[in-house]
């Protein structure tokens, strides 16, 4: 479940940020074990793409940071290929640390500017 201080972190981000058909929002989900990015436009309420450490081939050996700029990188990819450039950062009330950053300087390094 969600920590009540992350759930009023979420609200507040969420009520000031949309993604939409040109700047689509770039949504992260973190779990104890797995990362996901998901693009996202929100005036179709549609999933344009995601990813997963799942779905990706990465090995077992690398720490969560490792695997979640690789998250990073290939989103950003598959975003490229869709013709989207630019989005919208949601960290989805998570804090900008860790792995949430990791997968923001990755999405950064291979192409993507928010």
């Amino acid at each position: 479940m969600d920590s009540a201080a992350r759930s009023s972190r979420k609200r507040s981000i969420r009520k000031a940020i949309s993604g939409t058909k040109i700047r689509p929002r770039l949504n992260v989900f973190r779990s104890s074990k797995h990362i996901y990015a998901a693009l996202i436009d929100d005036s179709e309420g549609k999933t344009l793409v995601s990813v997963s450490e799942k779905d990706i081939k990465v090995k077992d050996k690398l720490p969560k940071t490792g695997k979640a700029f690789l998250v990073g990188k290939v989103i950003a990819e598959k975003a490229k290929k869709k013709g989207f450039s630019k989005v919208i950062f949601d960290r989805a009330g998570y804090l900008y640390h860790g792995r949430v950053k990791e997968l923001a300087q990755g999405a950064r390094e291979a192409g993507l500017k928010f």
